[in-house]
Protein backbone atom coordinates (compact mmCIF):
# COMPACT_ATOMS: atom_id res chain seq x y z
CA UNK A 1 0.00 0.00 0.00
CA UNK A 2 1.47 3.42 -1.28
CA UNK A 3 1.00 6.69 0.94
CA UNK A 4 1.97 9.93 0.37
CA UNK A 5 1.66 11.29 3.77
CA UNK A 6 1.33 10.43 7.38
CA UNK A 7 3.23 9.47 10.41
CA UNK A 8 5.65 6.48 10.91
CA UNK A 9 7.45 4.67 13.90
CA UNK A 10 11.09 3.43 13.44
CA UNK A 11 11.81 0.66 15.90
CA UNK A 12 15.39 0.32 16.17
CA UNK A 13 17.80 -2.02 17.85
CA UNK A 14 21.11 -0.75 19.59
CA UNK A 15 23.53 -3.39 19.58
CA UNK A 16 25.65 -1.83 21.89
CA UNK A 17 25.99 0.99 24.86
CA UNK A 18 27.23 4.28 22.17
CA UNK A 19 27.95 8.21 22.36
CA UNK A 20 27.08 9.73 19.12
CA UNK A 21 27.01 13.70 18.22
CA UNK A 22 23.81 14.46 17.11
CA UNK A 23 24.25 17.87 15.22
CA UNK A 24 22.91 21.03 17.43
CA UNK A 25 21.90 18.64 20.62
CA UNK A 26 25.92 17.31 21.27
CA UNK A 27 27.04 14.32 22.74
CA UNK A 28 23.74 11.85 23.56
CA UNK A 29 24.84 8.26 25.55
CA UNK A 30 22.12 6.21 23.89
CA UNK A 31 21.91 2.46 26.27
CA UNK A 32 21.89 -0.68 24.44
CA UNK A 33 18.05 -1.77 23.97
CA UNK A 34 15.17 -1.29 21.84
CA UNK A 35 14.21 2.35 20.50
CA UNK A 36 11.25 3.76 18.79
CA UNK A 37 11.12 6.93 16.88
CA UNK A 38 8.22 9.01 16.07
CA UNK A 39 7.91 10.98 12.73
CA UNK A 40 6.08 12.48 9.78
CA UNK A 41 6.02 13.02 6.24
CA UNK A 42 3.30 15.56 5.09
CA UNK A 43 4.25 14.21 1.57
CA UNK A 44 6.46 11.13 0.12
CA UNK A 45 5.73 9.02 2.98
CA UNK A 46 7.36 5.99 1.57
CA UNK A 47 10.21 8.11 0.08
CA UNK A 48 11.30 9.20 3.45
CA UNK A 49 10.85 5.58 5.20
CA UNK A 50 13.24 4.39 2.32
CA UNK A 51 15.79 7.21 3.39
CA UNK A 52 15.94 6.50 6.43
CA UNK A 53 16.42 2.57 5.50
CA UNK A 54 19.48 3.67 3.64
CA UNK A 55 23.34 3.99 5.82
CA UNK A 56 24.81 6.82 3.10
CA UNK A 57 22.56 9.95 2.96
CA UNK A 58 23.46 13.68 4.02
CA UNK A 59 22.56 14.49 7.78
CA UNK A 60 19.69 16.05 7.69
CA UNK A 61 17.21 15.18 10.78
CA UNK A 62 18.36 13.97 14.29
CA UNK A 63 17.57 10.50 13.15
CA UNK A 64 19.81 10.47 10.23
CA UNK A 65 23.08 10.55 13.20
CA UNK A 66 21.22 7.98 15.00
CA UNK A 67 20.88 5.86 12.17
CA UNK A 68 24.45 6.48 10.89
CA UNK A 69 26.48 4.22 13.61
CA UNK A 70 26.88 0.73 12.54
CA UNK A 71 25.29 -0.66 16.08
CA UNK A 72 22.04 1.14 14.89
CA UNK A 73 19.60 -1.21 13.00
CA UNK A 74 16.20 -0.04 12.05
CA UNK A 75 14.33 -3.32 12.76
CA UNK A 76 10.42 -2.41 11.46
CA UNK A 77 8.21 0.51 10.21
CA UNK A 78 5.05 1.03 11.43
CA UNK A 79 2.95 3.60 9.54
CA UNK A 80 -0.48 5.08 9.03
CA UNK A 81 -2.06 7.85 6.51
CA UNK A 82 -2.34 10.88 9.45
CA UNK A 83 -2.02 14.67 10.03
CA UNK A 84 1.20 16.38 11.20
CA UNK A 85 -0.41 16.88 14.69
CA UNK A 86 -1.10 13.29 14.74
CA UNK A 87 2.90 12.72 14.79
CA UNK A 88 3.27 14.43 18.30
CA UNK A 89 -0.27 12.48 19.25
CA UNK A 90 1.95 9.55 19.04
CA UNK A 91 4.70 10.93 20.33
CA UNK A 92 3.05 12.23 24.02
CA UNK A 93 1.38 8.70 24.58
CA UNK A 94 5.04 6.97 23.69
CA UNK A 95 6.36 9.41 26.20
CA UNK A 96 4.47 7.62 28.81
CA UNK A 97 5.17 3.87 27.83
CA UNK A 98 8.84 4.72 27.56
CA UNK A 99 11.56 6.79 28.30
CA UNK A 100 12.30 10.02 26.57
CA UNK A 101 15.55 11.09 24.92
CA UNK A 102 15.22 14.26 25.17
CA UNK A 103 15.15 17.05 22.98
CA UNK A 104 15.44 14.28 20.28
CA UNK A 105 13.36 15.03 17.22
CA UNK A 106 11.79 17.72 18.62
CA UNK A 107 13.01 21.03 17.72
CA UNK A 108 9.89 21.72 15.67
CA UNK A 109 7.05 20.89 18.62
CA UNK A 110 7.01 21.40 21.77
CA UNK A 111 7.14 17.57 22.76
CA UNK A 112 9.87 16.10 25.12
CA UNK A 113 11.38 14.08 22.77
CA UNK A 114 10.49 12.15 19.32
CA UNK A 115 12.83 9.36 20.24
CA UNK A 116 11.71 6.73 23.03
CA UNK A 117 14.16 3.55 24.94
CA UNK A 118 11.30 1.12 24.94
CA UNK A 119 10.62 -1.01 28.26
CA UNK A 120 9.43 -4.20 25.92
CA UNK A 121 9.01 -4.79 22.55
CA UNK A 122 4.69 -5.31 23.87
CA UNK A 123 4.28 -2.47 24.95
CA UNK A 124 5.49 -0.78 21.61
CA UNK A 125 3.06 -3.36 19.50
CA UNK A 126 -0.27 -2.89 22.38
CA UNK A 127 0.33 1.26 21.46
CA UNK A 128 0.56 0.45 17.86
CA UNK A 129 -2.51 -1.28 17.72
CA UNK A 130 -4.57 1.11 19.78
CA UNK A 131 -3.11 3.72 17.61
CA UNK A 132 -4.06 1.66 14.67
CA UNK A 133 -0.71 1.89 12.92
CA UNK A 134 0.59 -1.18 10.66
CA UNK A 135 3.54 -2.62 9.88
CA UNK A 136 4.67 -3.80 6.43
CA UNK A 137 7.65 -5.89 7.68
Amino acid sequence: MTMTKGIYVLVISISGDIRIDVGALGGIDFVKGLYAYVGSAQSGLEKRVQRHLRKTKQKFWHIDYLLDNNNVKVLKVFRKEAGKPDECKIAKKMNRKGFPIKGFGSSDCKCVSHLFKLKSNEVLEELMLKTRMYSEY
